[in-house]
């Protein structure tokens, strides 16, 4: 762990997009198949906050230079949150930024992924990283983030695990809102010093544990189409939002890899009128993303792109982040990620 990979790093970097303006990524196929807080998980984006700001990079044809780019350039701060890191590149960056005198600081999952993460954990504190396990004070930290000199975040539905970037679909969100920024910063702090939270949802932010009343109301407030993509379906509130809003008429489109333990899920989805198409796990895309797309054509669209599986875990106990966007061109470009990677499917009973 943490190879000598400054030359690759570099090469990588030259060849990056800038992080400022939206990542067109053509999906790919797998040919088969600050000022007062706002209330907590929020779910409405203010456009003043997220108009210009936003930026999209979509996975796996985006890659990560995107990421390694922003450590690298890193001028004061890095504080990374990840449940899964594995990646020699990006631990390389984040010591060669401690050693120019960054303040960087990291937090890895203890509760799960605790054995996965120790490499990365003992290479990054022997570099003088300041690392630390995750909080007590949630079950389990799934959370993806990182922020960069307290004015960009990275809001990740992916982690830092580099066997799956070749064929797993996720997004990154580059959000630049000072008041979103601000308050992942405030949850960071706690977090990492093992203090209870109660996390701001600034302009656009949506937090684990308590969101599933936010993402449920996404759906149940959807008028004409839902496209979804997620990793688990086993929270009884969002199946029944799903149900209701096929029920009432709203073209329910669910994109997901294929497992038996959400059979009985896929049964009642369907016989409510969910349209369900699925991957083989052993596809060349596997869909790890975590996306709800509500009524694209309309002009009163909501995106949300995050950490949130839908298991009762994910939205009411872990630490999770997501993000409303309201960028219309990030709105475009996700409804066709979305409306491809469904057409690529298999019909699901």
């Amino acid at each position: 762990m943490g190879w000598l990979l400054l030359a690759p790093a570099v090469a990588v970097l030259s060849a990056c997009q800038g992080l400022g303006t939206t990542t067109a990524s053509t999906p790919a196929t797998s040919g088969a198949e600050a000022s007062a807080p706002a209330p907590a998980n929020a779910s409405a984006a203010s456009p003043a906050g997220v108009a210009a700001a936003d930026s999209l990079v979509v996975e796996p044809s985006g890659g990560y230079a995107s990421l390694y780019q922003a450590i690298a350039a890193a001028t004061t701060s890095i504080d990374l949150v990840m449940y899964e890191l594995s990646d020699p590149q990006a631990e390389e960056l984040l010591a060669q930024a401690s050693g120019r005198r960054v303040n960087v600081r990291v937090i890895l999952d203890q509760a799960y992924a605790k054995s996965e993460n120790e490499s990365a954990y003992t290479y990054l504190a022997g570099h003088g990283v300041a690392v630390h396990w995750s909080s007590t004070h949630v079950d389990i930290t799934h959370q993806k983030t990182l922020v960069v000199d307290g004015r960009e975040a990275l809001i990740m539905t992916g982690n830092l695990t580099p066997q799956y970037y070749s064929t797993t679909r996720d997004f990154i969100v580059v959000d630049t809102d000072a008041r979103d920024v601000a308050a992942i910063g405030q949850t960071f702090d706690a977090d990492f010093d093992d203090a209870s939270a109660v996390p701001s949802a600034a302009d656009d932010l949506v937090w684990s544990p308590g969101s599933e009343a936010a993402l449920a109301g996404i759906i149940s407030g959807a008028s004409s189409e839902l496209l979804v993509e997620n990793e688990e379906m086993a929270d009884p509130v969002i199946v029944s939002a799903l149900e209701g809003a096929a029920r009432r008429g709203v073209n329910v489109e669910v994109c997901m890899t294929y497992s038996s333990s959400w059979s009985s899920e896929f049964s009642e989805l369907s016989q409510a009128g969910v349209h369900i198409r699925t991957y083989s796990p052993d596809a060349s895309l596997y869909i790890h993303a975590k996306a709800i797309l509500a009524d694209p054509d309309r002009g009163s669209e909501k995106l949300f792109v995050g950490s949130e599986n839908f298991s009762d875990t994910s939205l009411l106990h872990n630490r999770e982040l997501g993000i409303m966007v309201g960028t219309p061109a990030i709105v475009t470009q996700m409804e066709a990620v979305l409306s491809q990677d469904f057409e690529g499917g298999t019909p699901t009973a």
